[in-house]
């Protein structure tokens, strides 16, 4: 089982693929136990991945509270240098990628290319919805609050339509695991996250991109971060919040935002 001993936390880690190094930062609640992965699909084909399980998570330790999302970035620099990687593109999702703009920002020299998926600056940028604020409410309440958030066309006549996206969409219905303290730590991260002011920060070439009917990251959040990133670029898809498995072009324009040569060829 790869472990790496790094800023205090044991965090489990898995590599796959081959080609151009990719950091896969997970959103909240995710890992490597769950079924459904980013990397999964061209990513997978294109990279050799590393993901991992973040502290509190999955089989990873948990470390005494309280963190901030620094020492989550953090956790990400010294597993890069774990694995003997100097930089790499990197890929942060939801909550991986408010980690992954604290990565940028803190350890410039580790992050080549940036993608920013359905995440928030938080502050002056807008927060992606509290999700700290559901986890007292009745199972049930909770995940239908959820589906809501994850993607907003959620409705009877939308998943009658919808089949298979609405049970993929009811499947990524998460916080069933809200009384445990790594994810309780993590939620109270996730509340204090602000890097709007430090944006400008960040000097790699960037995608930002999210789902056009995203509750929990609105596109509102992601055009800020789009505009407050230098040069970064933006893309909107067919999706709500996990849009990168709604719609069939994300993940491909994503791949080819990060693969090399990129810089040569129209981002999207």
């Amino acid at each position: 089982m790869p472990r790496c001993d790094a800023n205090g936390v044991s965090l489990y880690y898995e590599r796959s693929g081959s080609g151009a190094q990719l950091l896969v930062i997970s959103g909240t609640g995710g890992d490597l136990r769950d079924g459904l992965r980013v990397s999964d699909g061209p990513l997978g084909r294109s990279f050799e991945v590393l993901a991992y399980d973040q502290r509190g998570l999955g089989r990873s330790s948990t470390p005494p509270s309280p963190y901030g999302m620094a020492d989550f970035a953090d956790d990400a620099a010294g597993l890069l240098e774990h694995v003997g990687w100097e930089d790499c593109v990197v890929l942060g999702v939801s909550f991986g990628g408010m980690v992954a703009q604290e990565l940028a920002i803190g350890h410039p020299a580790k992050v080549r290319r940036l993608v920013l998926a359905c995440t928030s600056a938080g502050g002056a940028g807008g927060a992606s919805f509290p999700l700290h604020e559901l986890v007292d409410l009745d199972p049930e309440e909770r995940a239908v609050t959820q589906m809501e958030l994850l993607d907003t066309r959620w409705d009877a006549g939308w998943r009658r339509a919808n089949p298979e996206l609405a049970a993929m969409v009811h499947q990524r219905a998460r916080l069933d695991r809200a009384g445990e303290p790594g994810l309780a730590n993590q939620l109270a991260a996730r509340a204090r996250h602000d890097t709007a002011a430090r944006l400008g920060q960040i000097d790699c070439p960037t995608l930002v991109c999210g789902g056009r009917y995203d509750g929990i990251a609105p596109p509102a959040n992601s055009e800020f971060l789009a505009a407050s990133i230098p040069g970064a670029r933006l893309a909107l898809f067919e999706g709500g919040h996990p849009f990168f498995v709604q719609d069939p072009a994300a993940l491909p324009a994503i791949a080819a935002f990060l693969e090399p040569g990129a810089a040569a060829r129209t981002d999207p």
